[in-house]
């Protein structure tokens, strides 16, 4: 029997490991000029757990060029800010209206909608003033920091989440083109997914070829990621999922199930891994966390 699954196990461990020690640490106590109930609704949804995949990436990729995770570590917990703050605003009333999300409340049904947006809002201004105070003087070339942010800012903004986010749930921007499915997928989640990996790649000053590689690798995986996520949203149940399922068909998505079928939806999901695990060959050979993460997510369960 392989040990890949033991392995990136193992792996996932540890480096999600170093990610909620950090945020924990990051999060041990309020500013004074900060009022506690708004730091309260911040920390609440960012200590809540979860995959931490987006910042695992970013170490994972840095490590992968043999620079260390601490070096690495704002821009990765940076990354997860922005990922919080996208779930919270996603989960208000006037978005996909949810009350559960990583097995508990979600923000504003503990703490109220306007405490909710403003937590969200002050996540993704922490997600760009954290990195910038700490990459340089952690030993970051100064270009790669600007680098590395710039993808970081283009996939948290119009282009990215936010357009993604209007192409999920804006009746008057849905439309019948095939590939619109694939469109919001790639907005909405996959490009925070590909800035996640290319940042690391970035600050671990990797080249043209790996960064093409590497970029490559994270859309494919980030639109695998999101193709599970719809088959999820209808196989699994609450306490699988940590939030309701069967929303998207309540709400009327366009979503890969929709679009595909539930098999159609599984063949798409392993060619994107496929195609993810192909871009890795240009990377060299160090490689197999990311491969293996690539080649288990169409089985991930949650």
């Amino acid at each position: 029997m392989s040990d890949t699954p033991t392995r990136l196990a193992e792996n996932m461990r540890r480096l999600a490991g170093l990610v909620d020690e950090n945020l924990r640490a990051l999060c041990s106590h309020c500013p004074s000029d900060v009022p506690p109930r708004l730091w309260d609704s911040v920390t609440y949804s960012l200590l809540a757990g979860g995959k931490r995949l987006r910042p695992v990436l970013c170490l994972a990729a840095a490590e992968m060029l043999s620079v260390p995770p601490a070096r690495v570590m704002p821009m990765a917990l940076a990354l997860e800010m922005i990922h919080t703050a996208s779930l919270i605003h996603d989960d208000l009333p006037a978005m996909d209206d949810d009350t559960l999300r990583r097995g508990k409340p979600t923000n504003h049904v503990l703490f109220g909608e306007s405490l909710a947006i403003l937590a969200g809002d002050g996540l993704l201004v922490w997600g760009f003033s954290h990195p910038l105070k700490e990459l340089v003087r952690l030993g970051n070339d100064p270009s790669d920091v600007i680098d590395a942010l710039r993808v970081f800012a283009d996939a948290a903004g119009i282009a990215g989440i936010c357009g993604g986010q209007v192409l999920d749930t804006d009746p008057e921007s849905r439309s019948t083109e095939v590939d619109f499915v694939r469109r919001i997928a790639g907005q909405k989640t996959a490009v925070l997914i590909q800035a996640s990996v290319l940042s690391g790649a970035i600050l671990a000053h990797g080249d043209p070829e790996i960064r093409s590689a590497i970029g490559e690798y994270g859309m494919h995986l980030g639109i695998a990621f999101q193709v599970v996520d719809d088959i999820l949203d209808v196989t699994s149940s609450a306490e699988e999922l940590g939030k309701t399922p069967g929303k998207d068909a309540e709400q009327g998505k366009r979503t890969f199930v929709a679009s595909y079928g539930l098999e159609g939806a599984k063949k798409i999901a392993q060619s994107e891994s496929d195609k993810a695990i192909e871009a890795l060959s240009r990377c060299g050979d160090d490689i197999c966390f990311l491969k293996d993460l690539a080649a288990h997510l169409t089985h991930r369960h949650h």
